[in-house]
């Protein structure tokens, strides 16, 4: 290595392996190398870097994280995907089918990474009038309870118009099931996406393949988008049961009301939640996605 300039901030756009691609406050990006003890810098660090006199640079510190996304790998270990993230932008469309129980994943992760979430309901042209209407309707407990939708599709210009201000200033991510039209959305949402990569490409002399990973790239209206390729099989892995329920956002004022105090809020006498449930105070459907994850959390648990 060559003499150390001063120390300098940046954030990291992409990270492959042990090559980064760090933007600095100008918004050049710069080819570097991590130090070996400073953990696992992702997409959306904020970083401490300093210039080599070869023109790259190395990463010496990672500042805290505001919030992080994770999900877990094959063996069950949390790997954090993206950093610094303010909204999480869930796609779902008419095709295919969209279960609420996909959808209630991602809500619960935006609930305990504390950001926003916002749904976006895509491909809206797909369905005629009727079918339009009864597709809304199926999903207004999620604005009910503070999640708004959008309707959007890309044969309509004018519904995306609400999308871009959304996004406009933040650090967002968009996640959702193949086939929700994720691509061609992003490409409206950047249309320089092509010469950020390249830039990237440049910079990283990684080639093309810098896309292979979570990457943040900058939208015309600021802010930034995060795509990754790693959010579509998107699963909790082994959430206690307790961070579970905090993740249902409604079910807030009936926590810790039920007889008993270990509640599983399935059967038990005197359960607070499902009371609520048959007064149409929550959702059903939400109370059965909760179900559903309780299951799946429990088994990647043991």
């Amino acid at each position: 290595t060559g003499a150390l300039s001063e120390p300098e901030q940046g954030i990291v756009v992409v990270r492959h392996g042990a090559n980064l691609a760090v933007e600095d406050a100008r918004g050049a990006v710069h080819h570097c190398l991590a130090r070996r003890n400073i953990g696992h810098p992702v997409c959306g660090d904020r970083v401490v870097w300093q210039r080599i006199d070869t023109g790259d640079g190395v990463v010496t510190a990672v500042q805290p994280r505001i919030t992080v996304l994770s999900r877990p790998d094959y063996s069950g270990r949390d790997k954090p995907l993206a950093a610094n993230l303010t909204r999480l932008v869930v796609l779902i469309a008419p095709e295919p089918e969209p279960g609420g129980y996909l959808i209630d994943q991602y809500l619960v992760a935006a609930e305990l990474m504390g950001i926003p979430a916002l749904l976006v309901a895509n491909k809206m042209d797909l369905l005629d009038a009727r079918g339009e209407s009864e597709f809304q309707e199926r999903f207004q407990h999620y604005p009910a309870i503070g999640y708004p939708i959008l309707w959007t599709s890309l044969r309509r210009p004018e519904t995306l118009p609400p999308l871009i201000a959304a996004l406009s200033g933040e650090t967002s991510i968009l996640v959702g099931q193949s086939g929700v039209g994720k691509s061609s959305l992003v490409k409206l949402l950047l249309p320089d996406r092509e010469v950020q990569i390249g830039r990237l490409s440049a910079a990283t002399g990684l080639g093309r393949h810098t896309t292979s990973a979570a990457t943040c790239y900058r939208l015309p209206s600021g802010g930034s988008l995060v795509d990754s390729p790693g959010v579509r099989s998107f699963r909790l892995g082994g959430l206690e049961r307790d961070a579970l329920e905090r993740g249902f956002r409604e079910f807030g004022p009936y926590r810790g009301e039920c007889r008993y105090r270990d509640c599983r809020h399935d059967q038990e006498p005197g359960c607070a939640l499902r009371a609520a449930a048959e007064r149409g105070e929550i959702s059903a459907v939400r109370l059965a996605s909760f179900h559903q994850l309780a299951l799946e959390c429990a088994r990647a648990q043991s």
